[in-house]
């Protein structure tokens, strides 16, 4: 995108019903999300960015299931349906409070690389959510200190980095760590619709 933007842009971008945009939803796209909670607006504040969350798109075709790829705070990398963020998030029988994007890759992975990349991630499920890397982030941004050193726990935007890693897609990242506005701003990526 490389468009840095407000809540205010977001919140008036045209909303769409999932329903209507359900069969066209594929596989290797991405979720953005701008949290309302209150470790959503930690991320937002130490990353300044309206984003909160990122996550990978998986379609079972054969299911006719759309299923989010994410690495969830407390919960680890999991799959479970986008329904529940519409419907049913976290067992609350409400949608999840924030916006919520659909973005694509400018040019699209192939199948044999979504593959790798998808893969990859169903490979780490139940795999820890790294709890301490926004705790680590912050002092790297206060301190100035390099780059983490790599561990088997994930955050959101680590899990996506590495899965499009694996299918040879490097996001560029300007930072000494990668949030989902670093994702976001990769001139390869365009928002596609807003579904909540």
């Amino acid at each position: 995108m490389a468009i840095k933007l407000t809540k205010k842009q977001l919140g008036q971008a045209e909303k769409v019903q999932y329903e209507d945009i359900r069969s066209e939803l594929r596989t290797g796209q991405l979720v953005f999300c701008s949290g309302k909670y209150l470790f959503s607006g930690i991320i937002q504040r130490l990353t300044n960015s309206v984003w909160s969350h990122v996550a990978i798109i998986y379609k079972d075709e054969t299911l006719g299931r759309v299923l989010i790829l994410e690495a969830e705070p407390y919960v680890g990398i999991r799959l479970i349906p986008m329904s529940k963020y519409l419907h049913d998030y976290k067992g609350t029988r409400k949608p999840y409070k924030g916006l919520m994007f659909v973005a694509d890759l400018v040019k699209p992975l192939d199948q044999h690389e979504l593959n790798k990349a998808i893969s990859f991630g169903l490979d780490e499920l139940t795999r820890p959510y790294d709890n301490w890397e926004i705790l680590r982030i912050m002092m790297r941004i206060l301190f100035r200190i390099g780059k983490k050193s790599r561990n088997r726990d994930y955050i959101c935007s680590e899990l996506v980095r590495d899965a499009f890693n694996k299918a040879g897609l490097k996001f560029k990242l300007t930072d000494s760590y990668v949030s989902p506005s670093n994702i976001w701003q990769d001139s390869r990526v365009e928002m596609k619709y807003r579904i909540l």
